[in-house]
């Protein structure tokens, strides 16, 4: 018997078997921690500056509601002071771009970095295995990366609080919805979705550019389209709309569109301003002293009522403020999904590649 046809020894067999997972959990720190950390401070000092800047604005709402009377100069200083309160963060735009981040530098380089630099050529050589090793490290540090991103949007939830509070028409505001598209993302799961969806994106592009600039750009690129579809596509529909000509919705109410008709037809824009601005001049002008928002919001309102007694009548296309955490789950069911997608991709290929 040669030694080419000798049965290998159970000694050897055992020595050839894969390393446990939980082998890995140790260089996989180790190789990512500083990526980690990075976003562990980012969202920290950022939790911190929330977390003043909301009790600041939390107070200062509390103090425009209780003031009394509402028209005195005194309570008309504290909704300023509520309305001017960090007022920069109110529509969330400058928040919308810490998914893109996390999965830009933190999900793109995770392969391209191997990739670009041949390290992969010794990490798939060793006990692990290329597919072991490229899941069990897309897996654990998008779990990683969701929970504090999980734990960030709860705090922004309680920060926007104030902004769709049911009393802000006590305060001559127009009542935020929660649906806005700056904020809708921000709150709940849906921002923790958003940030899985970021690094599956950021990955799967870096195992295809195999570079990790080109990488970061496509990620933000991608990220960026897939948000702006979402939002102005996409999340209307994920249940069917209402329909009413009920004048008096709800302020948490998201209105889709409206339209006029008037013994069943339905009236152009162009005849409709021609029409409001006719009916306009036949109702009486507010009284002195009750201009402003709420003066100027209940003379159009006396306007809808007028041409409602005319033959009129206003239809609106709405979402109710009570579909909000459907929507919610609804979006992080299909970010989920796609990130699942997007990390099977990634292992797929890592697979197949030629080392």
């Amino acid at each position: 018997m040669s030694a080419l046809t000798v049965p290998a020894s159970p000694e050897a067999d055992a020595r050839l078997r894969p390393l446990p997972w939980r082998r890995m959990a140790g260089i996989i720190w180790r190789q990512h921690r500083f990526a980690l950390a990075g976003e562990a401070a980012l969202l920290g000092v950022l939790a911190v500056l929330l977390w003043i800047a909301g009790t600041t604005l939390h107070h200062s709402y509390a103090n425009a509601v209780a003031c009394r009377p509402a028209g005195s100069p005194a309570c008309q200083a504290a909704t300023l002071a509520f309305v001017g309160s960090y007022g920069f963060l109110s529509n969330g735009i400058i928040l919308q771009a810490l998914p893109a981040l996390i999965g830009a530098f933190i999900g793109a380089p995770l392969l391209a970095r191997e990739m670009e630099t041949g390290t992969f050529r010794y990490a798939w050589t060793q006990g692990f295995g290329r597919w072991r090793w490229s899941l069990a490290k897309l897996a654990s540090l998008a779990v990683a990366v969701t929970v504090p991103a999980l734990l960030f949007g709860l705090l922004l939830s309680w920060y926007y609080q104030p902004y769709f509070a049911t009393r802000n028409d006590s305060l001559g505001l127009i009542e935020m919805t929660q649906f806005f598209p700056g904020l809708f993302d921000l709150h709940g799961v849906a921002f923790a979705a958003w940030t899985l969806a970021a690094f599956a994106i950021g990955a799967l592009a870096g195992m295809l550019i195999r570079r990790v600039v080109p990488a970061i750009a496509a990620t933000l690129a991608v990220y960026a389209g897939l948000a702006f579809a979402a939002g102005a596509f996409l999340r209307e529909h994920y249940l069917t709309p209402l329909v009413t000509s009920d004048l008096n919705l709800p302020g948490s109410a998201w209105v889709l569109g409206q339209w006029w008709t008037k013994g069943g037809v339905t009236l152009s824009s162009a005849t409709m301003y021609q029409v409001i601005n006719s009916a306009w001049e036949q109702v009486n002008p507010p009284a002195p002293g009750a201009a402003g928002a709420a003066g100027k919001y209940g003379d159009y309102l006396s306007v809808l009522r007028y041409l409602t007694g005319h033959g009129y009548t206003q239809w609106t296309r709405y979402q109710p403020g009570s579909r909000f955490w459907p929507f919610q789950w609804i979006e992080s069911g299909w970010l989920l999904a796609l990130s699942v997608l997007l990390i099977a991709g990634c292992v797929w290929l890592v697979r197949r590649r030629a080392a």
